[in-house]
């Protein structure tokens, strides 16, 4: 992706693509999902929803750079049962973001920081990393998540070295 997110910013020129599917299999999601990201697509998200005559349905919703909307206009038509699209345009505030290694029993693990104004205010352990250390290990991902964070916690709450 084209976005750097060393410095908090807003993305002025960001579009939120729509389509609304009650005659698509559902199963089909993760791949589409998964063809958008690799076109660009910012954010894909699905929601399930009831459309005219209660037909159950889901809405497709992808945040998009302006620059990519082609491409990803293009896999909604192939890969979904859509006949039309909606346009939003939409500004995204992004928080500026940190990676940081954290010593835990199973060896150094990431967790990503976003900072709002400087100052620290989300942090998470990245996601594929603890879940292959549950599934080596056997043990429950929330036991991984729990330690990063604590470990995290402590290297942030630690005096800066001068």
């Amino acid at each position: 992706m084209s976005f750097d997110h060393r410095e908090e910013h807003r993305d002025p020129a960001m579009l939120m693509v729509q389509a609304n599917l009650d005659d698509m299999n559902p199963e089909w999601t993760s791949y589409v999902s998964d063809r958008l990201f690799e076109e660009g697509a910012n954010d894909v998200y699905w929601i399930p929803i009831l459309m005219k005559k209660g037909r159950p349905g889901i809405m497709l919703n992808v945040l998009v750079e302006e620059t990519r909307l082609e491409a990803v206009e293009t896999v909604i038509f192939r890969e979904t049962t859509t006949l039309g699209i909606r346009y939003a345009p939409a500004v995204c505030h992004r928080l500026s973001r940190e990676f940081h290694s954290v010593e835990t029993s199973w060896g150094l693990l990431t967790v990503k920081a976003g900072y709002h104004r400087g100052k620290l205010v989300q942090y998470a352990p990245e996601f594929a990393e603890c879940s292959e250390i549950a599934r080596k290990h056997g043990i429950p991902l929330k036991s991984v998540y729990d330690e990063v964070r604590m470990q995290f916690s402590k290297l942030k709450s630690a005096p800066a070295p001068e």
